[in-house]
Order: C-alpha cells, then structure tokens, then sequence
C-alpha cells in the first residue's frame, strides 16, 4: 500500500493544546517533516515520541519533496508539522501537500491551532466569516494594495506581523481602514506573556507602544 501524508496543527506555545489525535499521529507514522528541527525536538520529547526527522523549510521544501514522495510510494507514512500553528497557513507545507494530491497520495488533515482562528474566536466580530491574509509583504505599496483588496468585501482582516514592523504597518493600515476601525491584537497567545489589546486603529498602536512590543503578532482589523 502506498504511504499517507497527515497534516498536523501543533500547539501555538501551549503544549497542552496538543490533541490526542495529534499525539497518536506523530507516534505512528514513520516519518516526521518539520520546520525547524530543534523546535520539533522540544514537542517530540516532552510527549515521548522518537522518530526520524526531515526538515522541510524554504528551499529545503522543493528540494526534499521528491524524497518524500518517494517514502510515501514504498509505503512509509509522515507528518508534516512546522513550528506552532497549522502547517501550509503562512508555514512551510504548501508545495508538499500540492505535489503530494498531484501525485495521488492520500493527505490527511489532522487539525487543531490556528493563530489566526484563535484570534478570530476571541474577537467578537467575525460571525460572518473573515479574510487571512498570513504575512503581509514588506513593501509599502504592497502593503497599501493587498489591505485595500482584503477590505473590499468588508468582512475582519486577520494577518500577521513582526514585533519589528507592527507599528509601521498598523500606521499604513489607518490609511486603508481609517482611524476609527476596530482593532484586536493577539501576542504570544498561549503563552507565559499572552495579551490582547484592542480599540480603535488610532489607538492600538500608542497602547502597543506604551509596553514592551516583543513576540509574534496576529492582526484583525474590522473595516468601517
């Protein structure tokens, strides 16, 4: 039999958000695709599963996939997981899973964390969907046209930023959605220094600059 791709959401930070599926998964395939090796180690351990890993980052993506096509034809299963989160969402993945499908190999999801969810679930404002975006590109006009499309339908946009560069961009984000749009800042959730602030668009970025901007963040604006 030929082999099968899971696709498994590992915890945010907080280890205990770890699924029993997810678990039992990792400790049954024979393979683990990771993103950062050291990283994985740390979960790997703490759950008592050893197992041979294969990074899968970057370059390395494209490059390592015709290896693993290869372990899922001789009938070797694996799972892909990258750092924290839901692998393929603004994580290594996609290319994997895309020449994984082509190749008809099974793929299958084992879900749970997800930044983006997390923040949309605590936000009280996305009963009718929202939009991702993932990371935002680093140019500013970029920038200006992808918030621009992601508003249109007026649905919350969610993205994430850098502790480097969330104030620039919640400044360019006014322009797009005005001073006066709701705003929701996730950082660290799910872990030791998680918090949320949230207010207006002209007002986050001042309580954001009254602390210390350290850790990754996830980003929701709701337009006007």
């Amino acid at each position: 039999m030929r082999g099968t791709l899971f696709v498994v959401a590992t915890p945010l930070g907080h280890l205990s958000d770890m699924t029993f599926r997810a678990v039992d998964t990792l400790k049954a395939v024979d393979w683990i695709l990771c993103e950062d090796t050291r990283r994985t180690l740390q979960l790997l351990n703490h759950f008592g599963i050893k197992k041979p890993l294969l990074t899968i980052f970057g370059p390395k993506e494209k490059r390592e996939t015709a290896r693993v096509l290869r372990l899922l034809d001789e009938g070797k299963s694996a799972a892909l997981v990258s750092d924290a989160g839901t692998p393929g969402l603004s994580d290594p993945g996609n290319f994997l899973v895309k020449e994984a499908r082509s190749a008809g190999f099974n793929v299958v999801p084992i879900p749970g964390p997800s930044a983006g969810a997390a923040l949309a679930s605590v936000s009280g404002v996305c009963e009718d969907g929202f939009i991702f975006l993932g990371f935002l590109p680093r140019k500013k006009s970029k920038i200006i046209r992808e918030l621009t499309e992601a508003a249109a339908p007026g649905k919350p946009v969610i993205f994430f930023e850098s502790p480097f560069r969330v104030l620039e961009t919640l400044q360019i984000a006014q322009g797009v959605f005005g001073a006066e749009a709701y705003c929701l800042v996730g950082r660290e959730m799910t872990k030791k220094f998680e918090e949320f602030i949230s207010g207006k668009l002209s007002e986050v970025p001042l309580m954001l600059e009254a602390g210390k901007i350290l850790g990754e963040f996830t980003v929701l604006i709701k337009p006007i």
